[in-house]
């Protein structure tokens, strides 16, 4: 009887540890593929055992009939937790704990990729987990910073992810949309290029992508605004090419008004506007500073013949001469109300101006 006993238990045991090492992480491998390899014995057991309690958590979408998507960040050396805690949150899947262990168990724990994806709650835990292994999205953020002329945009776009060349880039600028009153009979999209944060597919065409541009300055182009540039006596589209001047030119944004009331006022008596930033644009990239707005200019650049050159030529320049953000435009539409012709920078490198009446103050606050 000892002895029959001792069999069962000894049969019992075997069964367990066949259930244990064998069973359990056979079925799990059947339904979630092969463990990660540096596993221990018993750490396959483990995550084997949970992934089986879990079942439905990893392998049903939290919402199979949801359309919506949305953008998930993984920052770098984000830890394995905080993206699980994160993606429950934001309701992209059931259970933190469930989806850390399958990354653990498969390893994909090791190799998640810092970016941005676009995921959805259709999508189940297992197929997110993959998808955070590529941040190569069919999606691409784009920056444009205020003040860039479109050279600059067309250097960023080279690391984008986006396909669009300088050159295309450049041909789509000089025949902008029409379809616009403020862009009727314009040769160059310049200064429209609304600065923002953009969300682009990956095969977007640079017609695509200015017209995209455009069209976001044209949402943010209020009433408001229009009326204050059409009380300064200008259209739209001077009052850009005096945004961008100022947007160059302001160093500090509450000066904006004022540097903008010194042009407005010079253009309206019709004096040269005498502007470094147009014969920046004018001269172009500067290999030596690496930068395409040469500083500081000297007495040969501000005889550089071109009509953007406004120490050479009255009036404004061509085009505008890069693309304003909103609130050099604002400046534009509602000026500080001054008597000043003149500004120049103060010599403390401080950022800010001296601004005066008369070309005698301008000269008296000329640095020592």
């Amino acid at each position: 009887m000892r002895k029959l006993l001792l069999i069962s238990a000894v049969l019992l045991v075997i069964a367990c540890l066949f259930v244990t090492f064998i069973s359990i992480p056979s079925q799990a491998e059947k339904i979630y593929g092969q463990p990660a390899a540096w596993l221990t014995i018993t750490q396959r057991v483990q995550y084997s055992a949970s992934l089986l309690w879990y079942d439905g958590l990893l392998t049903r979408p939290l919402d199979a009939a949801s359309a919506a998507e949305g953008y998930f960040t993984v920052t770098p050396a984000e830890s394995v937790n905080s993206i699980a805690n994160n993606l429950e949150v934001m309701g992209f899947i059931r259970d933190a704990e469930s989806f850390r262990a399958y990354l653990i168990y498969s390893g994909l724990d090791t190799s998640i990729q810092a970016g941005e994806y676009k995921l959805s709650p259709a999508m189940s835990a297992i197929d997110i987990a993959h998808e955070l292994q590529d941040a190569t999205s069919a999606e691409v953020r784009f920056v444009i910073l205020p003040g860039w002329r479109m050279e600059e945009i067309a250097a960023s776009l080279l690391t984008s992810g986006l396909s669009i060349t300088p050159e295309a880039l450049f041909s789509a600028v000089a025949d902008p949309p029409q379809n616009y009153d403020f862009l009727s009979g314009a040769t160059s999209a310049e200064g429209f290029l609304y600065p923002d944060s953009y969300i682009f597919p990956r095969e977007t065409t640079a017609d695509e992508f200015v017209n995209e541009l455009v069209r976001n300055f044209a949402l943010r182009l209020s009433r408001d605004v229009r009326l204050g540039f059409e009380n300064q006596g200008l259209s739209v589209y001077q009052a850009v090419t005096i945004a961008s001047i100022v947007q160059r030119e302001a160093v500090r944004r509450e000066e904006a008004p004022l540097i903008a009331s010194v042009y407005i006022n010079r253009w309206k008596i019709g004096m040269k506007l005498e502007a470094d930033p147009t014969v920046q644009y004018a001269i172009g990239y500067n290999p030596m500073q690496g930068t395409w707005w040469t500083n500081p200019l000297s007495a040969l650049d501000l005889d550089f013949d071109s009509p953007f050159n406004t120490y050479e030529y009255a009036g404004l320049p061509p085009t505008p001469i890069s693309n304003p953000g909103s609130e050099a435009l604002q400046a534009v539409a509602f000026p500080a109300e001054t008597p000043y012709y003149f500004f120049r920078a103060k010599c403390d490198g401080s950022g800010y101006h001296f601004f005066s009446e008369t070309f005698e103050e301008h000269l008296a606050n000329g640095c020592q």
